[in-house]
């Protein structure tokens, strides 16, 4: 089970990272393996004759440049979270409308998968429907592509309910 909040995370690195490190943050997401970071760079100066290809080359440039440029520093927090938290710490930047992703983590089960797709299936699992990821994956493959993201956006909105509902039953005070 998950139990550090989305909140907690994105808190946590937004007081941590290096103020320089992103212009801004775009996207923390965690399961159990790994905890994702992703933050928005600022673009290379292009001139407005430039076309599409130089563009996208400019960008994925930056962002190599970035990778290399701050990989230390990342490092040092990622470090530090991995203590914290007891997850591995990945790292992608955003520039312009290109996502470039590095240091993620490829975890086993029954394939390799990455972090949305185990995300899926832990949710699977912590709501029930599957006792395993094993099971929940050969569930997933049953299921019709285009109607799980509207069905599992509303199971975790009723996971969130339950979890918030535990959190004022009679027993909360005795829990602390």
């Amino acid at each position: 089970m998950i139990t550090t909040s989305p909140e907690e995370l994105r808190g946590w690195f937004t007081g941590r990272l290096p103020a320089d490190l992103f212009t801004d943050l775009v996207e923390i997401t965690a399961d159990r393996e790994e905890i994702t970071v992703v933050g928005r760079i600022t673009e290379p100066t292009l001139d407005r004759t430039a076309s599409d290809a130089e563009r996208e080359a400019a960008f994925e440039g930056r962002i190599a440049e970035f990778r290399d440029r701050t990989r230390d520093a990342r490092i040092a927090v990622a470090r530090e979270a991995e203590r914290r938290y007891g997850r591995k710490v990945s790292w992608g930047a955003e520039c312009g409308d290109l996502r470039g992703m590095f240091t993620t983590v490829s975890a086993p089960v029954m394939t390799r998968l990455r972090q949305p797709e185990r995300q899926v299936l832990d949710t699977l699992v912590e709501a029930g429907v599957a006792r395993s990821r094993s099971e929940a994956l050969a569930w997933c493959v049953r299921l019709v592509q285009r109607h799980s993201d509207t069905w599992l956006t509303e199971l975790r909105e009723s996971l969130e309910n339950v979890r918030r509902l535990r959190a004022q039953g009679p027993d909360a005070d005795s829990a602390s």
